[in-house]
């Protein structure tokens, strides 16, 4: 008889665990307690507690050609850039394609997962739910747990560390509950944060506000989602061959690249850190904001007073109608027991940011728990591939004090690389984070052997974008559609701009000077790999 498996969650990282188990002969129950797919990306009116939320004008900062489904490419119409009415229209096609909807519960609200009293030996899980049409509590088995509720649901709301904020006669509302700019026309408005959402919600209301002040601590790097020819940044930076040099050398070139768009210190953005030191702000249009006026950068809030706020350098703006708290969030598994897993400070102890280490059966594993530099989606699906492998027993985990140390050192590189903030301790590599979890079930490319065999298309794998569906060529889950849309990934990249016929541009090409210097930097670059 199958297993059984729960799958607490219905967005991007839940049907993708649905389909995971489908394609390893799982039996996948997956609990939505809202009344619809897509989690984060599923618009709503209003901010509902214990929800992701997303506002009116979100749009993804990942391009959807390394966002997709390994074995599922996004439509070529689509806009690289997908606002979040796109996504859900992805997530319906992926559903649909795969007939995940009949698996899912909705409006059952997951209240307790716990391991039953003969875990060690079945390794099975008391899963208490609510039916919410009914009113109905009720207590089921399963063989297994994929805990796919994200980490956008709970916002980090720090009211506590502003004083006098409680005496501030207008209004403050966290970044979860902002939906659009209606209603704070020609105020004088405070943004605080300076994240991606902080970023998209002080750009949107600096075109409707009297003024726009962004508060910030640290400040930040920011990069634009259009880079060099006008393609996605993530299409020219997702790259092995760039990924294999040195961190140093990034760092001199991401600084050159992002000062060179304009200069960070002028705009008063430019932190202490360095560029790979904190998530890297994606905005194309706050620069603009900043050179009109519209936006003016202060530094961290002292204190509030009852019309206005003082900053950190003690100049004082008042007639404040409103601030903005784009604060981020912190993660929780509430329903989880505390035996299984505890969260201390935003921070928790996976094996790859997914099994807890000392669970015995491996029976219960969390999806989606990272902050990627790049697309978080692939990241899940490589994930619940690896999780339904080891449910089904193909696949087994290593001894516990090798997860352990693995754990270990994945938190000091963490602490040397990155600014200490509760933001950063699910913070991963695009590229090493799928690596890592493909070669536990055998299906990162083995590129000797693809250099031999198929020449062309492990260059375009090493030097070309580092796509989702290069985990599909080989191995279990291996799909025959993996090598042609590497090789027709470009066009798909392309396909939405090119609207209308142009004349063919001969010095649009890659000159002479600059093939010789791309041949120099790989050649650089295979070298460095290779020592």
């Amino acid at each position: 008889m199958a297993k059984k498996v729960a799958v607490i969650g219905g967005g991007s990282s839940g049907l993708t665990a649905i389909k995971c188990c489908l394609d390893e002969g799982l039996q996948p129950v997956c609990f939505e307690k809202g009344t619809d797919i897509g989690g984060l990306w599923n618009f709503k009116e209003e901010a509902l507690p214990g929800f992701a939320s997303v506002y009116r004008s979100t749009v993804i900062n990942t391009s959807k050609e390394m966002m997709c489904f390994s074995d599922f490419p996004i439509p070529k119409e689509y806009p690289n850039y997908m606002p979040h009415s796109y996504i859900i229209k992805y997530f319906r096609m992926y559903a649909d394609k795969f007939d995940l909807l009949k698996r899912i519960r909705f409006r059952h609200r997951v209240d307790s997962v716990k391991p039953r009293e003969d875990f060690a030996e079945t390794g099975q899980w008391n899963i208490t739910y609510t039916d919410e049409e009914k009113n109905e509590s009720t207590t089921e088995v399963y063989d297994a747990v994929m805990v796919c509720t994200g980490h956008h649901v709970y916002p980090h709301y720090p009211r506590d560390s502003f004083p006098g904020i409680d005496d501030f006669q207008g209004k403050t509302i966290h970044s979860h509950d902002y939906k659009d700019f209606r209603g704070y026309e020609d105020k004088r408005i405070v943004t605080i944060g300076i994240g991606n959402s902080g970023g998209d919600v002080a750009v949107e209301l600096s075109r409707h506000t009297k003024q726009l002040f962004l508060s910030t601590r640290r400040g930040s790097w920011v990069g634009n989602r259009v880079s060099s020819r006008g393609l996605p940044i993530d299409i020219w930076a997702t790259r092995r061959w760039a990924d294999a040099l040195p961190l140093w050398y990034k760092e001199r070139f991401a600084r050159q690249v992002l000062n060179q768009r304009f200069d960070h210190s002028v705009y008063g953005l430019k932190p202490k850190h360095d560029v790979f030191a904190q998530h890297v702000m994606v905005n194309d249009d706050l620069p603009n904001r900043l050179i009109t006026g519209s936006i003016i950068v202060k530094p961290n809030i002292k204190r509030f007073t009852k019309t206005g706020v003082v900053f950190e350098d003690d100049t004082v703006e008042d007639d404040i109608d409103a601030v903005v708290f784009c604060t981020g969030y912190r993660f929780d598994f509430p329903f989880v027991d505390d035996s299984v897993i505890k969260v201390e400070n935003n921070e928790v102890s996976l094996y790859k940011y997914a099994f807890p280490p000392k669970l015995d059966p491996p029976t219960l594993c969390i999806v989606g728990l990272t902050q990627p530099l790049g697309a978080i989606m692939p990241i899940s699906e490589i994930t619940c591939r690896w999780a339904t492998r080891v449910f089904k027993g193909t696949t087994k985990l290593p001894p516990q004090d090798v997860m352990l140390e693995d754990i270990k050192k994945k938190k000091m590189a963490m602490s040397k690389q990155f600014v200490k903030s509760p933001r950063h301790t699910v913070e991963v590599d695009y590229i090493t984070q799928m690596d890592e979890v493909a070669e536990q079930i055998g299906v990162k490319p083995d590129w000797k052997s693809l250099f031999f065999s198929d020449p062309r298309l492990a260059l375009e794998c090493y030097f070309g974008p580092c796509t989702p569906y290069q985990y599909r060529l080989v191995g279990p889950g291996a799909w025959k559609g993996a090598k042609e849309a590497i090789q027709t990934q470009m066009y798909r990249v392309k396909y939405p701009t090119k609207t209308r016929a142009t004349p063919d541009d001969g010095s649009a090409g890659i000159t002479g000077i600059l093939k010789v210097l791309v041949v120099l930097v790989v050649i650089l670059a295979l070298i460095w790999n290779l020592l």
